[in-house]
């Protein structure tokens, strides 16, 4: 590890002596960085952990999570590392990564500015994909640099998270050099690092509960619809599964658009009519998802090549639109 060029516990402010000679003397100590602690390793942050030790990325130095034998199950799973009870029994690292709640992310940057422990090009990154690397601006006054990577991937099962890792999207952003060291060290990895606009962050996070997390409440109501009419829950994830399989393989290998069919994109408004009424009487509720949900396929419909301009004006009259 680089040896420290100002110590922010001893209250010693950065000098900026020629923007050009402090950002050699920080480039330099990047390229050389080895040492990684772990503040917080759960679901996401134990896969990524065990690959940048397993890719000889990074040497894991100590992991602290919100218990003494948390951290002693962390680092058997890593296969490496120093379990700690909290941040004061850490040493000094070139790299702190954050794997905690959003809500603690902030807490932890204040109190790595009070730990002693941070240097000027030291980098503290966390795995939040709804807040910004801003949220680490408290670590900035030790001259430490800052970013937020945020794999776009379900972490269900840690295991099963490490073995399937590779070709991952990872959406980074933050200080320059920063991003430049965990562009490097997330592809050697298996990332795959894509730019976010800090600004809009949260609705790039959006992006993903909508295609991962509301995706299971939109097979649920399916569910729901195909009990209804008299099926139980097993025959109609039998008979859903195809249809899924088929849908998703379609959007992907083409577009919504191109992908879209059903109702609306036939121009059927009466079936469409028929089943709002349906629903309206069964569940309010869920005529009310079809008719919001059904307004975004009219869309899609309205840039199909053979769309009846007259069958879309009925739809959206019926949608409410």
């Amino acid at each position: 590890m680089t040896p420290p060029l100002q110590h922010c516990a001893q209250g010693i402010p950065l000098q900026m002596h020629g923007n050009l000679k402090i950002m050699n003397t920080v480039c330099k100590g990047i390229e050389n960085m080895q040492r990684i602690n772990i503040i917080g390793c759960g679901q996401a942050g134990r896969p990524i952990s065990h690959l940048l030790n397993a890719k000889n990325v990074f040497e894991i130095g100590e992991v602290a999570c919100h218990s003494k034998e948390s951290a002693s199950q962390a680092v058997n799973f890593i296969r490496a590392g120093i379990p700690v009870k909290n941040m004061k029994e850490m040493g000094q690292a070139d790299l702190f990564m954050l794997g905690v709640p959003d809500d603690c992310i902030a807490i932890c940057a204040h109190g790595l500015a009070r730990s002693g422990l941070l240097e000027q090009g030291t980098i503290v990154f966390h795995l939040s994909g709804s807040l910004p690397a801003s949220e680490l601006n408290p670590v900035k006054k030790c001259g430490a640099l800052t970013a937020s990577i945020h794999p776009i991937k379900s972490f269900a099962d840690t295991q099963t998270s490490v073995q399937t890792f590779a070709g991952t999207f990872c959406g980074i952003e933050g200080d320059p050099d920063a991003v430049r060291v965990l562009t490097r060290a997330f592809e050697k990895i298996g990332g795959k690092l894509v730019p976010i606009d800090t600004k809009n962050k949260n609705i790039y996070h959006a992006a993903s509960v909508f295609v991962c997390n509301y995706q299971n409440a939109l097979l649920e109501i399916g569910l729901r619809c195909y009990m209804k009419a008299g099926l139980d829950r097993e025959t109609a994830r039998d008979i859903m599964a195809p249809l899924v399989r088929n849908t998703v393989e379609n959007i992907l290998a083409s577009d919504t658009i191109k992908a879209l069919t059903g109702p609306i994109a036939r121009g059927d408004h009466k079936v469409v009519a028929r089943e709002i009424d349906a629903l309206a009487q069964w569940d309010p509720q869920m005529s009310g998802l079809y008719t919001q949900l059904g307004k975004i396929v009219l869309e899609l419909s309205a840039q199909q090549p053979n769309a009846s301009q007259a069958h879309l004006a009925i739809l959206k009259d019926i949608l409410g639109g």
